[in-house]
């Protein structure tokens, strides 16, 4: 039988490890998140705003209407894609009609992360066997369980974009890896035309891997893969541009899918295909061809969004660059994070790399080393995207796992056999410490965290303190009203209350955004003048919320710092609310009588 054409019963066993592990990663993620799963406390503020996103748009927003029109009017719209809603959507309205809305939403909350994990887990493990067989396919299902960085995405009620773009690159990775044709090229450039339209995020990783297989193919080309790919990414990412954002597809953008990308991934294709009619001529034809595709894809945005040439970011206003997002960890290098946190996000992409060297090295047929020095390139590039971008962590680690998996098994075949059975333990645990340094790690940081959750989370200026943004939602027992709400708190108050909001944590919204923060750190009585001309009604609030603890440390005379220190500010009457959560009313001048004409 060819080594394309596994066993059946290599495909039940494989179907066996990926269900099983899955299985037991799931149980365990549920049953860590059941008290957040009861409560509706999302891990992260885009996740309530995802929630936000798809149950407007199921009440009747349009398609093409991405805006949040209680946030600051819809003054916006989010640079978000309605492909990650429609998996969300589908499980809401199939449950509704079956369990109300309340509980369709929480259940789609949690089913949706936990199939994304099955995906990934499935394409983890085929990635694993094409390159080492069957036997360390158990062995990176297992791994993927107690990888955090890829966990931490997957989760139960972390509905974001995050773990879809993992899936996405995965699935890219596993069709490069694949038999040499054009069909598996095109699945590439599709499955990253789709994660670029999910999010520009992606673009990173996405240029890296069809960088890395045009080079392979400039090298020797034999096959089609590149071309295919380079095409089908183009066209992948125009169509989906058309299908999700309709009239408004030609609006320029910077952090998200516009005419200037598009415009810079058909010149990139355009290149791939005049080195495919010049591959005759050599390589340094071919090399020639791709630097014009290139030049002419960084032309083309340089000529169509000239803004984008300076980062999305560019444009923040200073206070909202210096106190929101220098602060946003996971888009910071990772020499900026925790060095728990950077232990863990790099020990198994570390290993991984070791493995799959390693690998390649012992490898004895010339189709599979040629596979490990692909990956081994992917997880290089994964890697060093990662360093300086902590959010790319994820995708670096489940990229590690194969070549993980394979020094792991290594290691655990050589600690069996030693004869004597003391040794024998030491040795398996030392490989399992060994191949898995970040999940050590993460047990470290677990145990260090669990000495004074109180200290942290429990009071503040003797006050209660939120433990969570979620803890906001009891000002729903407010009339339905405009909330003047700290910038992080927002999509949990859209997404557990009616009322409406001057801001979020969103870049396109920077202006609410500044008149936000400017408004916490300023003394009374130029905040008074600020959220009076915001059209606020309530000013409400979290205590012990890092927003806030940033505000207070970096104006202690300012409007936030005297409220939590129980002062009374006139044009604010306080307002009772269940739990930490504060509330006042904002008092407004009276209307004077109409002058006479």
């Amino acid at each position: 039988m060819s080594a394309d054409l596994p066993a059946p019963s290599d495909d039940r066993r494989f179907v066996a490890a990926v269900l099983g592990g899955w299985l037991f990663t799931a149980l365990i993620l549920l049953a860590i998140s059941a008290g957040d799963i009861a409560a509706l406390r999302f891990p992260d503020a885009d996740d309530a705003m995802r929630i936000v996103e798809v149950r407007d748009w199921l009440a009747g927003q349009g398609w093409f209407d991405v805006a949040q029109h209680r946030l600051n009017g819809g003054a916006f719209p989010m640079h978000w894609s309605r492909l990650v809603d429609l998996p969300l959507a589908a499980v809401m309205l199939a449950l509704r009609p079956l369990l109300g809305a309340v509980a369709a939403d929480r259940v789609a909350a949690v089913l949706v992360p936990m199939l994304t994990l099955l995906a990934a887990m499935a394409l983890v493990a085929s990635i694993t066997r094409r390159l080492a067989g069957m036997a360390p396919v158990p062995l990176s299902v297992l791994m993927i369980a107690f990888a955090p960085p890829l966990l931490a995405q997957m989760r139960p009620l972390r509905i974001d974009h995050h773990g879809w773009q993992i899936v996405l690159t995965l699935v890219a990775v596993r069709a490069l890896l694949a038999a040499p044709s054009w069909r598996m090229g095109a699945l590439a450039g599709a499955a990253l035309g789709a994660l670029l339209t999910i999010s520009l995020e992606g673009l990173p990783i996405a240029a890296a891997i069809a960088a890395i297989a045009v080079l392979v193919w400039a090298w020797r080309p034999v096959d089609a893969r590149a071309p295919a790919l380079a095409v089908a990414l183009f066209v992948t990412a125009a169509l989906l541009q058309a299908a999700t954002r309709g009239p408004a597809m030609w609006a320029p953008a910077c952090d998200a899918m516009a005419p200037g990308w598009i415009a810079a991934l058909g010149a990139a294709a355009a290149g791939v295909l005049l080195a495919t009619a010049v591959a005759r001529l050599g390589l340094p034809a071919r090399l020639a061809a791709l630097a014009l595709g290139g030049a002419l894809a960084g032309g083309a945005v340089a000529a169509l969004s000239p803004a984008c040439l300076s980062g999305p970011f560019a444009t923040l206003p200073p206070r909202v660059f210096r106190l929101w997002y220098v602060l946003v960890r996971e888009g910071r290098p990772l020499w900026e994070q925790d060095i728990d946190w950077a232990a863990v996000t790099i020990g198994l992409p570390v290993m991984g790399l070791v493995g799959a060297v390693r690998a390649r090295a012992l490898a004895g047929d010339p189709a599979i080393r040629a596979r490990w020095t692909l990956l081994i390139a992917l997880q290089a590039a994964a890697f060093g995207i990662a360093i300086m971008v902590n959010r790319a962590g994820g995708t670096a680690n489940a990229l590690a796992v194969p070549g993980a998996a394979t020094l792991l098994l290594a290691l655990l075949t050589r600690a069996r056999r030693i004869d004597s059975a003391g040794p024998r333990i030491v040795a398996t645990v030392a490989a399992f410490l060994l191949a898995s340094p970040g999940q050590v790690a993460s047990l470290l940081t677990l145990v260090a965290g669990t000495t004074d959750a109180a200290a942290e989370a429990g009071l503040v200026a003797h006050r209660r303190a939120c433990a969570n943004a979620a803890d906001i939602a009891t000002v729903g027992a407010l009339p339905p009203a405009t909330l003047f709400a700290p910038i992080d708190v927002t999509p949990a108050l859209l997404a557990a209350t009616p009322h409406r909001a001057i801001a979020g944590g969103y870049h396109r919204g920077a202006a609410a955004m500044d008149t936000v923060i400017h408004a916490f750190t300023a003394a009374p009585d130029t905040a008074r003048t600020i959220v009076l001309a915001s059209g606020a009604d309530y000013l409400v609030a979290c205590p012990g919320m890092n927003e806030l603890d940033l505000y207070r440390f970096t104006a202690p005379q300012g409007l936030w710092a005297r409220l939590e220190r129980g002062e009374r500010v006139a044009w604010l009457r306080p307002v009772a609310v269940k739990g930490p959560a504060l509330a006042w009313r904002v008092i407004r001048p009276l209307q004077g009588p109409p002058a006479n004409p």
